[in-house]
């Protein structure tokens, strides 16, 4: 307990150490972070009138984001069963930076859900009245907050054995490993499962959704990771092999192509058919009677999508520049097709037949940019802790003035 005890206050004090750029970075993210605080506060007080949301469009940017980090969450997945299901060598080194990507991801989703309720009181309702198995949110429940206890001690484990300069138990967190590949593709069905489930949502109501959420987020969750290690290989000197990041590269590539091939199906049943329940897909990429708010939203999402698929098809991605524009346009474009090009359109036009458009207010926006703050400042910790960790420079056996010794390489752990 005495060790365990001296490795979190040293990881504590390892975060505060850096440059003037990594402090720069964590102000900025604190400042955001409690400025979105400070609008959750006002919030609080005033309620939901404060968003742009009303009864006729009730999820807005927070149940937005909150969709698109459950497919960040689940996307570690992608890391993780090459290396234990097929023994692949090269993302060896980087699968534990994707379980802390999942950590942080899963507790900005349930930030989100927080303020989305308004009032945090509301939580109560369901420990008392859980609904197990028969409401759809108590599922969402059991797999956000298992996928979050299970990568914690996943990461938690091998990051604590790399400090002690010990080879890990297989016993302790191999079967861990297996059942977070299950439970990472469960979290962004049961997430759309919540969708689907809705009857009064015609434009939810396709079996598509799953696939599509899962596709999205095995493209943009790498892509993220992609773009983190590089940031980590050139500020913390840590060694990344270009053979790694084009492996994620391929994955990101056929993720993004299965993800824009069922986009095209949806959009071809919706139209050719041209059903009774097509207004809010007429609404969301041509507009409605006039409304046109998502229009260009969703636009810009395909357009960027577009060009993303097609930079990664050329050879030229075989360069890190061009993989990193690739890897942003790809982030942006699944956020607003996920985010506002998923939810809003869903509520417009409304069963009565009314049309309310949504916009999101300034105070919502800046909870929403303060929990993003939030969740990258607790990555950058996790991150910050992670890297002198396994190359040695953090370990039982080395003071933090000492020199650096070397700890336990992953491909041995």
């Amino acid at each position: 307990m005495k060790t365990y005890l001296t490795f979190l206050w040293r990881c504590f004090r390892m975060s505060f150490n850096g440059d003037w750029r990594y402090h720069t970075w964590m102000f900025v993210l604190t400042a955001i972070a409690l400025l979105g605080l400070n609008a959750y506060c006002r919030q609080l007080v005033h309620g939901l009138v404060m968003t742009g949301m009303t009864d006729q469009v009730s999820w807005g940017m927070y149940i937005a984001n909150f969709t698109f980090l459950v497919g960040m969450a689940a996307a570690a997945v992608m890391l993780v069963i090459p290396v234990y299901v097929y023994r692949n060598r090269d993302l060896h080194d980087l699968v534990i930076f994707g379980e802390l990507l999942a950590v942080a991801a899963i507790i900005m989703c349930l930030l989100f859900v927080l303020v989305d309720l308004g009032r945090p009181d509301r939580f109560m309702h369901i420990f008392w009245r859980f609904n197990f198995p028969i409401s759809m949110l108590s599922w969402d429940v059991i797999v956000l907050n298992g996928y979050l206890l299970l990568n914690l001690h996943i990461c938690g484990y091998l990051i604590y054995c790399a400090y002690r300069r010990v080879p890990p138990s297989q016993y302790f967190y191999v079967p861990f490993v297996f059942i977070a590949i299950a439970w990472a593709i469960s979290i962004h069905t049961v997430t759309a499962f919540l969708y689907v489930g809705l009857g009064g949502r015609p434009f939810w109501n396709t079996a598509i959704i799953a696939p599509r959420f899962l596709a999205s987020a095995f493209a943009a969750g790498p892509a993220l990771i992609i773009l983190t290690l590089q940031i980590i290989r050139r500020f913390a000197g840590v060694h990344v092999a270009d053979r790694s990041l084009l492996l994620l590269r391929n994955i990101v590539t056929v993720a993004l192509t299965i993800n824009m091939f069922l986009l095209v199906c949806e959009l071809f049943t919706e139209f050719y058919t041209d059903s009774a329940h097509v207004a809010s897909t007429v609404y969301l990429y041509f507009g409605l009677h006039g409304y046109a708010a998502l229009v260009p939203w969703i636009w810009t999402a395909v357009a960027l999508n577009t060009a993303a698929l097609v930079i990664l098809y050329l050879p030229l991605t075989r360069s890190l520049q061009s993989l990193n524009a690739a890897c942003l346009l790809m982030i942006v474009g699944i956020w607003i097709e996920k985010g506002m090009g998923l939810i809003v359109p869903a509520f417009i036009p409304s069963p009565l037949g009314e049309i309310v458009e949504y916009s999101p207010t300034a105070n919502e926006t800046l909870i929403c940019l303060g929990i993003w703050a939030f969740g990258l400042l607790l990555y950058t910790i996790m991150v910050r802790i992670t890297v002198p960790v396994l190359s040695g420079q953090l370990t039982i056996n080395a003071d933090s003035g000492g020199s650096p010794a070397r700890a336990p390489h992953l491909e041995e752990v």
